[in-house]
């Protein structure tokens, strides 16, 4: 009986945005492009999206005029890679984006739940790779902040990099992004309440 070897196959960011482009996927499909594979995000109930929206709301008062707070939007990293991340800050506004998405957010926030593996190893080495030098992780499993800092090249990394230092913040702190030194987000801003 002949053998048969199952194959991936991997696409480049050039050959998503036509699939997107002819249609295959719609706006709201939760798909994203990470290291030449299709990944389906994670979905998101009513903590996770108003998580988002606190944080992009913490990140525009905190980063003021001349940045661009994006929420779901998608960053062109490399040729085989165009994340959707929960939150990115880029410079400018939105019309400077009009003809190809940002490629280099000073700040990228994932929300996570049941992602916080891929978010904090998978995910953390693409943007590592990328030299994205201020990520972060908002847990809320555990309801801190993880914030990523100082790229390096780590062959045992899944793209080969990862972040050297890592901060968790509870609710209680307060964090400024890089990109922003004089400002002071407190933590708390960025958690959605639990109801008692």
């Amino acid at each position: 009986m002949a053998r048969y070897e199952i194959r991936t196959r991997r696409f480049s960011r050039a050959e998503y945005e036509r699939l997107i482009e002819l249609g295959v996927f719609q706006p709201d499909d939760p798909v994203e492009l990470i290291g030449g594979e299709l990944m389906v995000a994670e979905p998101q109930g009513a903590p996770h999206y108003t998580a988002i929206r606190k944080t992009a709301k913490a990140l525009e008062a905190g980063f003021g005029p001349g940045w661009e707070v994006r929420t779901e939007g998608p960053v062109g990293l490399d040729d085989d890679s165009e994340p959707e991340p929960d939150v990115a800050v880029v410079p400018g506004g939105p019309d400077d984006y009009s003809r190809a998405h940002p490629s280099r957010p000073v700040l990228t926030v994932e929300v996570s739940e049941s992602s916080l593996a891929v978010d904090r190893k998978h995910k953390g080495s693409l943007y590592a790779r990328a030299g994205l030098a201020d990520y972060w992780v908002l847990n809320l499993v555990d309801r801190v902040l993880e914030v990523y800092r100082e790229p390096v090249a780590d062959s045992s990394a899944p793209f080969g990099w990862r972040y050297a230092r890592t901060e968790v913040y509870d609710a209680a702190a307060r964090v400024a992004p890089l990109a922003a030194p004089g400002s002071s987000i407190p933590v708390s801003c960025l958690l959605p309440d639990l109801l008692p």
